[in-house]
């Protein structure tokens, strides 16, 4: 963990966006009001951008990241994660494996990877990566088919490697206890805080629970 922006404390409050159909403005106000709420890192994921659009988005979210001191993440994207400056690039195992990355960017580039399993971690830390995503740990909204993760796993998993861990899939205020025992650094969320009609306030609600947490 080189990137001076970021630490295993930035990972308590990780928020993953989803534009939800909102054009540019109103997402970046929704983005906003999530750092304003007091998410500590944030992935720009977006499946259906070309890379100039993506790219131009990224330079945007990367403006309001920086006025709130929050490190950003881009989902799968390398070239617009360095094209943008952003601090960093988060993979599944269908991605770039994080050898190669690792391999472009240098030591102070963070690179988070997805790990369903005790050997993806482990082959994750091996080969490079800042921390890791477990999930799903419950039924994600976002992703309906998602390969639930038990609680059993989860604790092999974090216990498996020295890298710090979020849970991710279907967390919300109403069962981030749960994820208390597990060895975590803290959750990722999205529709807990994106799909929200108040998405400050529900940041803040998340911020306060996590701060006890974890």
């Amino acid at each position: 963990m080189c990137n001076k922006n970021f630490s295993a404390a930035s990972l308590r409050l990780y928020a993953i966006t989803d534009r939800g159909g909102l054009a540019a403005e109103p997402f970046l106000r929704k983005v906003e009001a999530a750092l304003r709420g007091g998410v500590t890192l944030l992935q720009l994921r977006e499946k259906n951008l070309g890379d100039d659009a993506f790219l131009r988005e990224a330079l945007a979210v990367k403006e309001l990241c920086r006025r709130y001191g929050v490190p950003l993440i881009i989902n799968d994207n390398v070239t617009v994660a360095l094209k943008a400056g952003a601090d960093g690039v988060h993979v599944g195992a269908e991605d770039a494996p994080v050898s190669e990355i690792r391999e472009q960017t240098g030591a102070g580039f963070i690179i988070g990877a997805t790990a369903k399993t005790v050997a993806q971690a482990q082959k994750a830390e091996a080969d490079g990566a800042d921390y890791l995503g477990v999930g799903a740990v419950f039924p994600s909204p976002t992703k309906r088919n998602a390969i639930r993760v038990t609680g059993e796993q989860l604790k092999a998993i974090t216990e498996s490697v020295s890298l710090p861990a979020v849970a991710i899939g279907g967390v919300s205020a109403d069962n981030i206890a749960e994820l208390a025992p597990y060895h975590l650094s803290g959750v990722a969320v999205v529709s807990a805080i994106f799909a929200a009609k108040d998405t400050e306030s529900a940041a803040k609600e998340l911020n306060d629970i996590t701060k006890r947490l974890f």
